[in-house]
């Protein structure tokens, strides 16, 4: 079933336009009185394929129950067509309704769960969250209640939330976005807009065909046949193992922190040997020649170094 042209949506990247950094789209901000109502869901959590996407949607308390007679609901349970009327009419009220999103681009996710220390897709999450919650602050916005979709211990995170913006109701539990109206919407914003980055996806790789030309002839396989993303889809299987390089791995909209990616590397890629070359030749200096202090450089017998260990 066809999607909304990524053209069409306002918080998709441009046409041949990559994904490479994560960023922030808003709508114009209402500007009938508060206090407002906000509602906090993502997209794309799962999928080994492309963005995370948090979504974030406001009304004034007042609007809710215009609110309940739109039809938004949990975007999972919606078609696409539906969704994007839905998007639609998150742009028909400006007075009255608004929304945001953040999208955490893959090389983003992947950059911060392989670090040291990791800062792993929990920490990730909230901190969008927050960030979305403050820009909503920050563009005058008057928040009495927030209502957040989240797993795990809701408990421990709504007191999190609490601490971080005090004077707000904060309401964090499961299926929310089929509990709270006004999370359905942030719900939709942010289904949206990840189909939209995933469906006119540009592989960066591509770009300067002139440059890579050799690399590209065996990359046939970078088409948009990507299933729905997730580990487990037979289809997503087929497109990340026939889109490996054995040499550079995977093009960007793969998350190559996700255990999936990891085993395919570790089997079917070139194996690589990092060396740090100055450790080595402290190694050598450490351990060559007859005698402790032998060949020991002048830098290590001023700071009295014994060992590497000592660094």
């Amino acid at each position: 079933m066809p999607r909304t042209s990524a053209s069409l949506i306002p918080s998709a990247p441009g046409p041949s336009t990559p994904l490479t950094n994560s960023y922030t789209y808003h709508s114009s901000t209402p500007t009938a009185p508060g206090p407002y109502i906000l509602g906090v869901d993502e997209a794309g959590r799962g999928p080994v394929l492309g963005p995370l996407v948090y979504g974030v949607a406001y009304c004034p308390v007042s609007w809710k129950t215009d609110l309940e007679q739109l039809g938004f609901a949990d975007s999972k349970t919606l078609t696409p067509e539906k969704r994007a009327q839905l998007l639609g009419v998150l742009n028909s009220d400006p007075q009255n309704l608004g929304w945001s999103v953040r999208v955490i681009s893959p090389q983003a996710i992947s950059a911060g769960m392989l670090r040291i220390p990791p800062t792993n897709l929990n920490k990730q999450s909230q901190d969008a969250t927050v960030l979305l919650i403050r820009d909503a602050l920050q563009r005058g916005l008057q928040l009495s209640e927030v209502y957040v979709d989240a797993l795990g211990n809701t408990t421990t995170y709504e007191a999190y939330l609490s601490s971080q913006f005090p004077g707000i109701n904060f309401t964090v539990t499961t299926k929310a976005d089929s509990k709270f109206k006004i999370v359905g919407a942030a719900s939709v914003a942010a289904k949206v807009t990840r189909d939209a980055c995933v469906d006119g996806w540009t592989f960066e790789e591509l770009i300067e065909e002139d440059e890579n030309a050799a690399r590209n002839a065996g990359n046939e396989n970078w088409n948009r046949e990507f299933g729905s993303g997730y580990p487990s889809d037979p289809k997503t299987q087929i497109w990340v193992k026939n889109s490996l390089d054995p040499t550079f791995g995977f093009p960007s909209i793969v998350r190559f922190s996700w255990t999936t990616v990891k085993v395919i590397l570790e089997k079917s890629a070139h194996p690589v040997k990092w060396i740090d070359e100055g450790q080595e030749s402290l190694m050598k200096a450490f351990e060559g020649g007859k005698g402790r202090e032998k060949d020991r450089c002048i830098v290590t017998k001023d700071l009295g170094i014994q060992s590497i260990g000592m660094l």
